[in-house]
């Protein structure tokens, strides 16, 4: 969950990449921050830090990422410290990603499978999502073989399932109803 403070910080970087027309190579350079952020949990204490110096932290901040990313991010990062928000800086980038997606009409649509499908059937799916939601689909596949079959499709929160595991406890539900 992205807290008020970090989406308004995440909203301005948004307007700006727009209005600079860089928006995606800010969106690059967001996900490098927020992927760099996950995978070091070193990275994140220090961010967290009550202890460490806002000069400290800028100055790591310069070096880690300086050789990657845009100038525009560079000042976003000076900023964010310079306010003492730091500790919030990968709720920003989250914050980021999602009005990012927002902005560019892109939905996450979650699909757990039973078996295996081949990129025909993938291609198709995505299609059928993109021509009945209006939006772009970026999919996310699950292979789960206690699915029996068929297939369970998550857009937000919406979940269409069609898989024989979820008929056949509809159907056990319907048996137990009329034995009793």
């Amino acid at each position: 969950m992205v807290v008020k403070a970090a989406r308004r910080y995440a909203s301005a970087l948004l307007q700006i990449a727009i209005e600079q027309d860089i928006l995606e190579g800010i969106m690059a350079d967001v996900g490098l921050v927020h992927e760099t952020i996950e995978a070091s949990r070193d990275l994140e204490l220090f961010l967290r830090s009550p202890i460490i110096k806002s000069e400290e932290k800028k100055e790591a901040l310069h070096s880690v990422f300086s050789n990657s990313v845009q100038p525009l991010t560079l000042q976003f990062f000076d900023l964010v410290i310079r306010k003492g928000r730091e500790r919030l800086l990968d709720q920003m980038m989250s914050g980021f990603i999602e009005l990012y997606k927002e902005y560019k009409q892109i939905l996450d649509v979650q699909v757990r499978f039973a078996m295996d499908l081949d990129d025909a059937q993938t291609g198709d799916l995505k299609k059928m999502l993109e021509k009945q939601t209006g939006k772009t689909i970026e999919l996310q596949l699950e292979k789960q073989p206690e699915l029996i079959g068929g297939m369970a499709i998550q857009i937000s929160d919406t979940i269409i399932d069609g898989t024989v595991r979820h008929q056949l406890n509809r159907l056990s539900s319907l048996f137990k109803e009329v034995a009793i």
